[in-house]
């Protein structure tokens, strides 16, 4: 017997770039079945992450908390055993839960004396999460760290007891075959599954992204991102095979959805399709997405499925932090009040509700650093005193950046201490505090960024009213 509450599905990649779609400008054909979900589902165009990392960006997806509540700021910090998880709320909902890909939040070892950096990660990739530790979930098909536990066409997961299953075919694939297997299982109840790929993250072992055999060739020396071009950084490397590794996302989530019809599950199933965080390709820093820019923080996100059919293009900024909220409610199942975040379901529904007009960012491991992101600025702080791995905040920050995104939308250009732009600072530093405090850090001291002057040749006149700027 069918249930008429609506299948819930998460389709979450890791570390893909919101530009790497064709709704959002991409020439290149790479996402024709997302593309066509946001446009006949919802389309969260304005979609961020709180937390360019995984392992916090996880927590966050799990739970709605920021990170520095859950206590998972960083990586190597595993959930709280008393945290509640979307899978604890689904079940309590009468859902059945189940987990596939990668979970990058439970426990891990100390390092053995000798033991070099491949052997150790290699190791900690091949431990299965204890029951304990896998957030609720009843089906689970999963590795903590699959690009440890795999490599592109070596896919190594672990079941409900703790056994090694090795997958056949390119990882993509093999972890939409497993979804798919479990969609065929018999249930009389609905459904909510969570499916976690590692692509398009690169292979760390090997510092490179490995697409399906031939799909580099497709893409390399083609079209690159503004930013991209503007800073180099390792994109002329790595963006043939990024790219590739995209196409093949896109083409399992077409997949995905296929089965869902075959199965006539399509019509009475919630499908999110979204990202941990992007990839700036190392040219904001020495890594990949530790920054407070777009190409860490902004991901593709759409939504299909009962309630979200024609819902049209978002016109709200919606973080990561929003997403549970939003699939609780969506479900018809109550918002826990632990939730940080808020569900933009009513907003699909074309209702009045109170958003905010800005997205929050916690930045770690890099920097101990905090952001804003409104319609028209990014605003960031960096906490020099502090230490990036063993501090979750701090009681001091200096302003780092300011970018206009309107006139400026590449960030190539930091206003941060320019005369000209000091009350739009002062505003933003002030919101970003109100902020701060609203997700439970304590208000801190900001300093501004040292004086300097704009030349004259690149100075522009604001508009006179200033409060509606900062505003946007």
């Amino acid at each position: 017997m069918r249930s008429t509450r609506p299948n819930v599905i998460v389709f979450f990649t890791d570390q893909q770039r919101w530009d790497t779609t064709g709704i959002h400008g991409n020439p290149l054909d790479l996402t024709p079945n997302f593309d066509r979900a946001a446009r006949t589902g919802t389309s969260v165009y304005h979609s961020f992450t709180c937390q360019p990392v995984c392992g916090p960006a996880r927590a966050t997806m799990q739970t709605g908390m920021y990170a520095t509540t859950t206590g998972c700021y960083r990586n190597m910090i595993p959930l709280p055993p008393d945290a509640k998880t979307l899978a604890h709320y689904f079940r309590e909902g009468g859902y059945t839960t189940g987990y596939i890909g990668k979970w990058h939040l439970a426990s891990v070892d100390e390092r053995r004396p000798g033991e070099d950096n491949l052997t150790y990660w290699t190791r900690l990739g091949h431990t299965p999460v204890p029951e304990a530790e896998r957030g609720g979930y009843e089906y689970w098909l999963a590795a903590n760290l699959l690009e440890f536990s795999s490599d592109s066409y070596d896919t190594v997961l672990y079941d409900n007891d703790n056994r090694r299953v090795k997958l056949p075919g390119y990882r993509v694939d093999a972890v939409t075959d497993a979804a798919i297997r479990y969609l065929e299982m018999p249930r009389t109840d609905p459904f909510f599954l969570f499916i976690s790929y590692i692509e398009p993250h690169h292979q760390n072992h090997l510092d490179d992204y490995p697409p399906p055999d031939g799909y580099r060739e497709r893409y390399s020396g083609r079209w690159m991102p503004p930013d991209l071009a503007a800073l180099g950084g390792s994109a002329h490397q790595h963006l043939g095979g990024y790219y590739g590794m995209v196409k093949r996302l896109d083409e399992a989530f077409g997949r995905l959805l296929d089965a869902l019809k075959s199965l006539n599950l399509l019509d009475n199933t919630i499908v999110l399709f979204t990202s941990d965080h992007g990839n700036h390709f190392k040219t904001r820093n020495s890594e990949y997405k530790r920054s407070c820019h777009e190409s860490s923080i902004r991901v593709p996100t759409a939504i299909i499925g009962p309630g979200f059919e024609g819902g049209g293009q978002l016109p709200a900024l919606v973080s990561l932090i929003d997403i549970p909220p939003t699939l609780l409610d969506a479900a018809g199942l109550p918002i826990p009040e632990t939730m940080q975040g808020r569900s933009f379901f009513p907003l699909v529904r074309r209702q009045a509700v109170d958003f905010p007009e800005e997205v929050f960012i916690q930045i770690s491991e890099s920097q101990v650093g905090r952001a804003l992101r409104t319609r028209r600025w990014k605003y960031c702080v960096t906490a020099p005193d502090a230490d990036p791995w063993n501090d979750a905040g701090s009681d001091r920050y200096v302003e780092q950046y300011l970018y206009d995104l309107e006139a400026d939308p590449h960030e190539l250009v930091n206003l941060a201490g320019l005369d000209t732009h000091a009350e739009v600072s002062r505003m933003l530093r002030e919101r970003l505090i109100q902020r701060m405090v609203e997700a439970g850090e304590p208000a801190p001291v900001i300093e501004p960024a040292p004086v300097r002057t704009m030349p004259q040749q690149q100075r522009y006149v604001f508009p006179e009213d200033l409060q509606r700027v900062v505003g946007n």
